[in-house]
Order: structure tokens, then C-alpha cells, then sequence
């Protein structure tokens, strides 16, 4: 295969395009910001999933607590009620007035353990509340680091993206004038080849393998025509001949 060395050139610049179009998708994927946020997504899930089951809990002991208060108050006012008919004299029957009494006596007790009930409902209402108001400044302190995070990922990201927007506009720049059969064969090997199709011969040293070429290759090398598409012996890439090259 043949090509003006100009354009030989070019597919140099070309590789070196498509070698930073690499770093960059490869420097996108590995942005710390990736890792922070998957770290305080999980955070967040599992302190959301903590704080439902706190606030579901609260919920619960709310409403046990009314219950009890109800039950106080139900006995509470069952007890008004015998007091004020043992208190107006309706009841005159001795055996009436004992019942009675005994009844006041036992709903006083009644009312008292209630009561207990209630308190205790309310000291562990009062904790759960702690528990939600803590598990809620906490996942509102993670969500406000995420939030940092994320936007400096996709200010990063963006970063990234605008550069490799432009070497992309470029390496369409440049490749549009290289002849489609050279940049077919370096498209085709740079797949091959683990992203370098092209590589350039620097001092008799094949830039591609790192490998120098013996005298025998450099002879070969020298003697073709300017115009003539070399192929490294050893990693079969492109080889294009500069300045530099040590022939």
C-alpha cells in the first residue's frame, strides 16, 4: 500500500487523537466522584429505610398512646360519676353504698395503672421521636453531600465531555483527508492491536511494541520508497517513518 507521507503524518496525529479520546472516556469512567456516590447512595437507602421503620414506629406508639389516654380517661370519668352519686345521698341502701365505694376504690386503682400504662407509652413515644428527628438530620446531612458529589461529577463529567467533543471534531478534521484504504487498515488494526494501529518509528524503535528494529529490518526500512506504507515485523502496526527515525 502507498500514501504521500504527509498523510502518513496525519495518521500519527490521528492515533494520538484517538489515544486521548481513550484517557478521557477511561479518566469519565473512573472519576472518584462515581465511587462517593454510590457509597452515599447506599447511605442514604439504608438510613431512609431506617427512618420509615422509626417513624412507623412512632406512628404506632401514638397511637397507643391515645388509646391509653382514652382508657384513662373512660375510668376517670366512670369514677366522677360514682362519686357524685355516692356524694348527693341517692344511694341509701348500706350494701349499695359498700359496692359503691368499693368500686371508687378499685377504679382509683384502675385509673393509676392506667396511667403508668400511659406514661410509659409516652417515655417511648418520646424516644422514637429522638430516633426520627436524629435518623432525619442525618439523612438530610448525606443528601446534602451527595448532592455536592453529584455536582461535581457532572461538572467533571462535562469537563470531559467538552474535550472529547473536541478532539472528536478534529480527528474527523484530520481523517477526511487521509486516503480511506490507510485509514481503513488503521481502523481495522487498532482494534487488533488494543487502540494503536499506528505507531511511529522513533530512533529505530518501533513506538508501538517498544521493540528496536534489527539492522536488517532498518535496511529494508530505508531503502523503500517514501510513499510506501511500512508494517512493523514485530506487532505488524503501521510504522511511519519521521526525521527522527535514526535512518
Amino acid at each position: 500500500m502507498n500514501a504521500a507521507p504527509a498523510d502518513q503524518i496525519r495518521l500519527l496525529d490521528v492515533q494520538a487523537l484517538d489515544v486521548r479520546l481513550s484517557q478521557l472516556a477511561h479518566k469519565r469512567k473512573s472519576l472518584p466522584e462515581h465511587a462517593e456516590i454510590d457509597s452515599l447512595t447506599k447511605d442514604l437507602l439504608q438510613l431512609r429505610d431506617l427512618l420509615v421503620a422509626a417513624q412507623t414506629q412512632e406512628s404506632d406508639t401514638a397511637r397507643e398512646q391515645t388509646k391509653a389516654e382514652q382508657d384513662v380517661d373512660q375510668v376517670r370519668q366512670r369514677a366522677v360519676r360514682d362519686q357524685q352519686r355516692l356524694d348527693s345521698g341517692a344511694v341509701s341502701s348500706p350494701k349499695d353504698l359498700e359496692n359503691l365505694q368499693r368500686e371508687i376504690v378499685s377504679l382509683a386503682k384502675r385509673q393509676g395503672d392506667l396511667e403508668d400504662i400511659v406514661l410509659d407509652v409516652m417515655e417511648r413515644r418520646e424516644s422514637l421521636q429522638e430516633r426520627v428527628g436524629e435518623l432525619t438530620e442525618r439523612v438530610t446531612s448525606v443528601q446534602a453531600k451527595a448532592d455536592i458529589a453529584t455536582a461535581r461529577r457532572d461538572s467533571a463529567t462535562q469537563e470531559l465531555d467538552d474535550e472529547a467533543a473536541a478532539a472528536t471534531k478534529e480527528r474527523e478534521a484530520v481523517s477526511a483527508v487521509i486516503p480511506a484504504d490507510l485509514l481503513k487498515l488503521y481502523e481495522k488494526l487498532r482494534v487488533q492491536q488494543g487502540g494503536v494501529g499506528a505507531a511511529r518509528l522513533f530512533q529505530r524503535r518501533c513506538e508501538g511494541c517498544q521493540l528496536e528494529l534489527n539492522i536488517t529490518e532498518v535496511n529494508a526500512v530505508r531503502a523503500a520508497p517514501r510513499d510506501t506504507v511500512m508494517r512493523c515485523e514485530n506487532c505488524r502496526r503501521i510504522l511511519v517513518r519521521t526525521p527522527e527515525s535514526g535512518l
